[in-house]
């Protein structure tokens, strides 16, 4: 990579299938990579059972907060990755943009979000290997 690109995660809460990207991409990808993650309509707090769910794996996502989704974050990333959260996301064209339709762990427990859980890792493998060719 000759550019430290920037990814947005962006889903409706920012609270739990954002949040998780996020804390796998960051995990994976180091400094290689700078990572944002937001939601159009952003919840209290992040989902505990997503916290949970990437404590398992070994990452701690418990002192992330649900952020808005703002124009600028849209206009900073390069690669912009959305989960659920349709029309209201900006868009911008030259961006490169990706929809992951995943199940919202909202309201779900343990053994319902794992598989969200690691089809995100498996998708987040999946990226950073497209980033660093």
């Amino acid at each position: 990579m000759t550019h430290r690109p920037t990814v947005l995660f962006v889903c409706v809460h920012n609270a739990g299938r954002s949040q998780m990207a996020a804390g796998f991409l960051q995990h994976l990808a180091g400094e290689r990579v700078q990572v944002l993650s937001a939601g159009s309509q952003p919840g209290a707090a992040i989902n505990p059972v997503a916290v949970a769910a990437m404590a398992e794996v070994g990452i701690d996502i418990a002192a992330n907060e649900p952020k808005l989704l703002t124009d600028s974050a849209v206009q900073e990333a390069d690669v912009v990755i959305t989960m659920g959260c349709g029309d209201e996301c900006p868009f911008h064209p030259g961006k490169r943009y990706e929809d992951w339709v995943l199940d919202d762990p909202a309201g779900q427990d343990i053994d319902a979000v794992r598989p969200i859980r690691d089809e995100i890792r498996s998708r987040v493998e999946a990226l950073v290997a497209d980033l660093a060719s």
